[in-house]
């Protein structure tokens, strides 16, 4: 018998789909046995992968630690266990940058079996209520969140990413340039618009990640949209809570184009400490193959990665069109920084903005606090 151990992230989107997946891998190879453990989200996002891999065979990851794993070699390129032609057919098939973002130094360190991005999100029968539509653009947003109905995760992890989002929507990609992270103007002007936001937020926001905040969206009647939060197709699914949201693409920023957000998601990768690597790689095929992604995998809760799965009628029957609503959000998601010492500054730069937009102050200074942290970051070195 052969055991495989994985490590995943704690919600149905990220368990439940690879416990049912590894059951039926199982009842085709009998002789194989995979055994999934689950960790927080912030565990998910901020545990460095080189401790996992001592431990796991397969490893659920965020694709930021991409460069670490090029430069570690901790887990396997999967270029040298998987098949070219499978490859290319995830590459092919990928939405948004998904799947490149796994890729680094002219390798692939995970499958992208999952996609998302910040999207929008409504409880249409309290905008309806209001007699509001979805809002459609960022000053129907502000209009919106004067009333005290918007919530928006806003922990330091997200509050990063609604800062790069920003940043790429005015026109300026942030961590282009090796001394700063973006140039003052765009910093400054897009720390200035989070605020002016975030000041009409309950604060309990100011602890919630994105699962916490389509809970309260779905268990209370306290909150009728978000504007942007990684989303989460589970919760347009029938039954799965007390009420169901709308998923929509983001705003237009009065003029700038509707927000460019910043790539989620979840990779496959296997260890390279595993001893049983061509197993695993058969497994990672099972999961990531399209028609895999398109049906069961989605069938039990998961997000697939592939976009014929996007795409598929099943998909979007089951979720109120959530995948072909969202796509295009997707498709247009800035893709994050991955070199080596980008967790760095991922880890400690969100906790400034987070208190900038909790009580304010110099927006000016917490922009020269991130440019320091980041040209720390950008000097690590193994």
């Amino acid at each position: 018998m052969i055991t495989l151990k994985g490590i995943t992230w704690n919600h149905t989107r990220g368990f439940t789909p690879l416990v049912a997946t590894a059951q039926r891998f199982e009842e085709l190879n009998p002789d194989v046995r995979i055994v999934w453990e689950k960790r927080s989200l912030q565990a998910f996002a901020d545990e460095p992968i080189d401790q996992l891999a001592e431990r796991y065979d397969l490893l659920v990851i965020d694709h930021p630690w991409a460069g670490f794993a090029a430069k570690t070699g901790v887990i396997e390129a999967l270029d040298n266990i998987l098949p070219a032609e499978f490859l290319n057919d995830q590459a092919n098939h990928s939405v948004g940058h998904s799947h490149v973002s796994y890729g680094y130094n002219g390798q692939q360190w995970a499958l992208a079996m999952d996609a998302a991005t910040p999207v929008a999100s409504a409880r249409m029968d309290i905008l309806e209520s209001l007699g509001k539509a979805m809002p459609q653009t960022w000053s129907d947003l502000m209009e919106l969140a004067r009333k005290g109905t918007v919530a928006v995760p806003s922990i330091p992890q997200d509050t990063l990413m609604n800062f790069y989002m920003l940043c790429c929507t005015l026109g300026e990609a942030p961590c282009i340039n090796d001394q700063y992270v973006v140039s003052e103007e765009i910093g400054v002007k897009s720390l200035q618009m989070l605020r002016e936001l975030s000041i009409h937020l309950d604060k309990r926001c100011f602890d919630w990640n994105p699962i916490q905040v389509y809970e309260a969206m779905t268990q209370s009647d306290n909150f009728a949209y978000c504007p942007f939060a990684y989303g989460y197709a589970n919760y347009a699914k029938p039954n799965y809570a007390r009420k169901l949201l709308k998923f929509a693409d983001t705003v237009d920023l009065d003029g700038n184009g509707r927000l460019i957000t910043t790539l989620g998601g979840t990779g496959f990768a296997v260890s390279a400490s595993s001893k049983h690597k061509a197993i695993a790689a058969q497994y990672a095929q099972f999961v990531a193959n399209p028609q895999m992604q398109a049906n069961f995998f989605i069938e039990f809760g998961g997000q697939p990665g592939h976009k014929e799965a996007w795409l598929s009628e099943f998909a979007n029957a089951t979720s109120d069109n959530y995948f072909i609503d969202t796509m295009p959000t997707l498709e247009r998601a800035f893709l994050r920084p991955r070199y080596h010492g980008h967790m760095y500054f991922q880890d400690h730069a969100g906790a400034p903005i987070r208190d900038y937009l909790m009580n304010g102050g110099d927006a000016k200074a917490v922009l020269n606090h991130l440019n320091d942290l980041y040209v720390t970051s950008k000097g690590i070195t193994l």
